[in-house]
């Protein structure tokens, strides 16, 4: 069915809402996978907080044009549906990773994580981007010795305090 002007043009403004808060972008292949399989692909999508889309190229290069991921406009050949990460950097990337284990059909053809236009051979790097908590909960490990170091020390100072009190109270 032909789109309107109209119709086009919500679809860049979208592609171009999203991209502007996406924090990494995947495009893959889809040809010959059945309603089904892509109704599936969409809700786990959903539930990793991963924005799907399949749009013409062209309207998807418009959209990008101007956001971050600008660099994919050379990758965006043939049937592609879009995944935009908005939660984590490496969903899109997980999300299809772990798809294509379960149905040969979805390749990966490209992805993006603001920096340059990354191949299929990059997949298994991006999908094990950490989340925002992992990378918090390693981040708080890192600091744990030095923290509890600092807090023992600190529980420490007052009983020290009051001892080179006493000792200069007793040496006048």
């Amino acid at each position: 069915m032909a789109l309107g002007l109209a119709a086009k043009k919500e679809i860049v403004a979208e592609i171009e809402e999203v991209a502007s808060r996406a924090l990494s972008v995947a495009v893959a292949e889809y040809r010959g996978m059945e309603v089904h399989e892509l109704t599936d692909l969409r809700n786990k999508a959903r539930e990793q907080g991963v924005f799907l889309k399949v749009v013409r190229n062209t309207l998807a290069k418009r959209g990008l044009a101007d956001s971050k991921f600008a660099d994919m406009d050379s990758a965006l050949v043939g049937p592609l549906i879009y995944g935009f990460s908005i939660e984590a950097p490496g969903g899109a990337a997980r999300l299809f990773k772990d798809f294509a284990k379960t149905n040969d059909k979805l390749n990966v053809t490209a992805l993006s994580i603001g920096s340059g236009l990354l191949g299929p051979e990059k997949l298994d790097a991006v999908a094990s981007l950490p989340t925002r908590d992992e990378a918090l909960a390693k981040l708080l490990a890192t600091f744990k010795a030095p923290a509890e170091k600092f807090v023992r020390t600190i529980n420490e100072v007052p009983g020290k305090f009051v001892r080179v009190l006493a000792a200069i109270k007793e040496e006048k």
